[in-house]
């Protein structure tokens, strides 16, 4: 299985080209449906991050997306040159309390969390930014016959 990437500016017209590069790149090692949507997810909202966070919603950001599948984990990498962020300053959410204040929008690391099973966060300040999302799978093999 090889390394598959993609590089886009940081606008948000490209975020539906990157999820269609993520579901294509899960589909076809028969991840199942559910858990492409999950990386789905989890991946737009990365993205999102570095679109309005690291780049400040400047449009000619790059970001580099990197799908690395094995036989027992679906990685993907995203990199960006934009600003640093610690993800740890960041609070777990009072969920109840976001719903009750009708609040939209900073769930990105909660989500992220939830969905996947392992988010790393890893930054060079002034040099890249890069967030790995993993999802444990088990790639079904395709019957010969």
């Amino acid at each position: 299985m090889k390394i598959k990437t993609l590089n886009v500016k940081s606008r948000t017209e490209n975020l539906s080209l990157i999820r269609d590069f993520i579901n294509s790149s899960a589909t076809e090692i028969n991840i199942p449906e559910d858990i492409v949507e999950n990386i789905i997810l989890a991946v737009d909202e990365a993205c999102t991050n570095i679109i309005k966070h690291a780049y400040k919603y400047s449009p000619d950001g790059d970001i580099l997306i990197k799908v690395k599948p094995s036989s027992t984990k679906f990685v993907v990498s995203i990199i960006d040159n934009g600003i640093s962020f610690e993800p740890d300053t960041v609070p777990e959410p009072d969920l109840q309390k976001y719903y009750r204040q009708r609040r939209v929008g900073g769930l990105g690391i909660y989500l992220m969390k939830t969905l996947m099973d392992e988010v790393k966060y890893i930054s060079k300040p002034g040099k890249y930014n890069e967030v790995l999302l993993s999802k444990n799978i088990k790639v079904a093999k395709k019957n010969a016959g």
